[in-house]
């Protein structure tokens, strides 16, 4: 996959934990978390392809 490719992939999941952490619902909440932080990994990703290439 490429760079731009997992920024939005990580955008979209870092968009959506936000939303489901806004719900009165524990369990939601901590699934908003980990979406969340699945997301800012994603980015991450995307910006180490971004400077090293698709060969990590």
């Amino acid at each position: 996959m490429g760079e731009l490719t997992e920024k939005i992939k990580g955008n979209t999941n870092e968009a959506i934990g936000n939303v489901k952490q806004q719900s009165g619902d524990p369990e939601t909440r901590a699934e908003g978390r980990q979406q969340e932080q699945k997301g800012e990994a994603q980015q991450f990703k995307g910006e180490i392809e971004g400077k090293f290439g698709n060969d990590i």
